[in-house]
């Protein structure tokens, strides 16, 4: 596997590779992205999991493929690529997580080292359950419960993983599946209403799905940066944005919608007479003007993701 990533690096002869991943992706690290596509749905899910955000853990699963793609010659194991990525992916979590200033309110209510009675792991199929309620423990029970009740990882692999013991693993393990039994029904986070930024979405989604580019970029800051999955990270004023929506094969649209309690776009795909969910776009705002955009066209497992979660659901309105 190494190998075969090594030699995906040499299919764009003369071309250096970047030290940061700014502007078009260059091939190799194209091909890079596609000798590992196998596991991202995986390390998507984790980062997500993780971090409580599906969008959230795509934007970090994306920095931690990038992190893999610069230090991919000290990888000599090459049975070693999956936990050598989750081990990334997990690094920049936690990363993720202490930066978080709601982070110690979220698990104020279980930042203690009380002692509890081993608890079976839960039956096969209640994994989805334990996903989403996993945010309600603190990160290394979070990642510990994770791990080997949603992917089966051994207690070495997590320990290794968590730079833990396996008696520590053990631990962690009993008191978050302790915490987890004990947790009440949770309702579902309604989004935040914020008429500002609702207002400002509404006309970009006006704008945008009358092939204004002009007037979707008057409502952006000279300095708006852009990220588009597997392509594209750097100023929107450099990119090709507005004309690869003009070259798309199929009819698209573009709408409000939410996950959870975040706001979100939803770019429709119309297949036949029917017009479904394709993708999502995350729109970040300053001062009433937009200068951050994520497109996640090339990452339908977050589609998947939300689809797949009987609760909370995606709230997809027409």
């Amino acid at each position: 596997m190494n190998q075969q990533i090594r030699r995906s690096r040499d299919t764009a002869q003369g071309m250096r590779p970047r030290l940061d991943p700014e502007g078009l992706f260059d091939l190799r690290y194209a091909a890079f992205l596609e000798t590992v596509s196998h596991l991202r749905v995986q390390l998507h899910r984790y980062c997500a999991r993780m971090t409580g955000s599906a969008l959230d853990g795509e934007d970090i699963m994306q920095e931690a493929l990038f992190e893999a793609y610069r230090k991919i010659e000290l990888l000599d194991d090459t049975l070693a690529l999956r936990p050598w990525l989750f081990r990334i992916a997990h690094n920049r979590c936690i990363d993720f997580i202490r930066g978080r200033r709601t982070r110690m309110l979220a698990e104020a209510g279980y930042a203690g080292d009380d002692i509890v009675l081993p608890v079976e792991p839960a039956g096969r199929g209640a994994g989805r359950a334990i996903e989403r309620l996993v945010m309600h423990l603190p990160p290394k029970e979070r990642a510990c419960v994770l791990l080997k009740d949603v992917f089966d990882h051994s207690l070495e692999e997590i320990a290794e993983l968590v730079g833990s013991t396996t008696g520590g693993v053990k631990s962690a393990l009993n008191r978050g599946r302790a915490k987890l039994a004990a947790l009440p029904a949770q309702p579902v986070a309604a989004p935040a209403y914020d008429p500002e930024l609702a207002r400002l979405l509404g006309r970009y989604v006006e704008l945008f799905n009358v092939r204004d580019w002009d007037g979707v970029r008057a409502l952006t800051s000279a300095d708006a940066r852009l990220r588009v999955s597997d392509c594209y990270n750097g100023l929107l004023s450099d990119s090709p944005y507005f004309v690869e929506y003009e070259r798309a094969e199929l009819p698209w649209r573009m709408r409000q919608g939410a996950i959870g309690a975040e706001i979100v776009l939803v770019v429709d795909r119309l297949y036949g007479d029917v017009w479904r969910p394709a993708h999502l776009v995350r729109i970040h705002a300053a001062g009433g003007v937009i200068d951050r955009i994520a497109d996640y066209y090339a990452c339908p497992w977050i589609l998947e993701m939300v689809s797949a979660d009987a609760d909370p659901r995606p709230h997809f309105a027409s």
